[in-house]
């Protein structure tokens, strides 16, 4: 597979029936590897390693409604609440992240309501903060690292 621009993270791999699969740490299963799919495990990876966040509050390839049309989106990180922290888009290597690609995520996200989105095709990254009271987003260097908000105690 092709060198993504991320850190070198260690994957687990297996052949089954002439085809290379790749273990998710979130699903907890193989997952036939394809372009998109190894872009997907570096962002995850990129979010347990890097961002420091909770595997637990991670979610991976699940359906969703838009306008009444299934949608599955790639990758989201709840906050402890249950809403949704971060957003992400991930694209193969090959495709460009074009205007289109960020109509796709904003679409996904009137559903969702993230306050993070990212979009990625393994080798450009963008970030963007969004601002729900101003109807648009605001592209960021990077997302927020992980942190346990600070609880006053009783």
């Amino acid at each position: 597979m092709q060198k993504l621009n991320f850190q070198a993270y260690t994957f687990r791999f297996k052949n089954s029936e002439n085809k290379t699969a790749i273990f998710d740490e979130i699903r907890k299963k193989f997952i036939i590897l394809t372009p998109e799919e190894w872009v997907r495990q570096h962002v995850v990876r990129f979010l347990l390693e890097e961002k420091k966040y909770p595997k637990s509050l991670i979610n991976v390839e699940k359906v969703l409604l838009v306008n009444g049309l299934r949608k599955r989106y790639d990758v989201v990180v709840f906050n402890p609440d249950g809403s949704i922290h971060i957003l992400v888009e991930c694209k193969a290597p090959e495709v460009k992240i074009t205007q289109g690609t960020f109509d796709q995520i904003a679409r996904y996200n009137m559903t969702m309501k993230s306050s993070f989105l990212m979009v990625s095709n393994g080798l450009n990254h963008y970030f963007c903060q969004m601002d729900y009271e101003n109807e648009k987003y605001q592209f960021q260097a990077e997302l927020p690292d992980y942190k346990i908000e600070n609880t006053p105690k009783p």
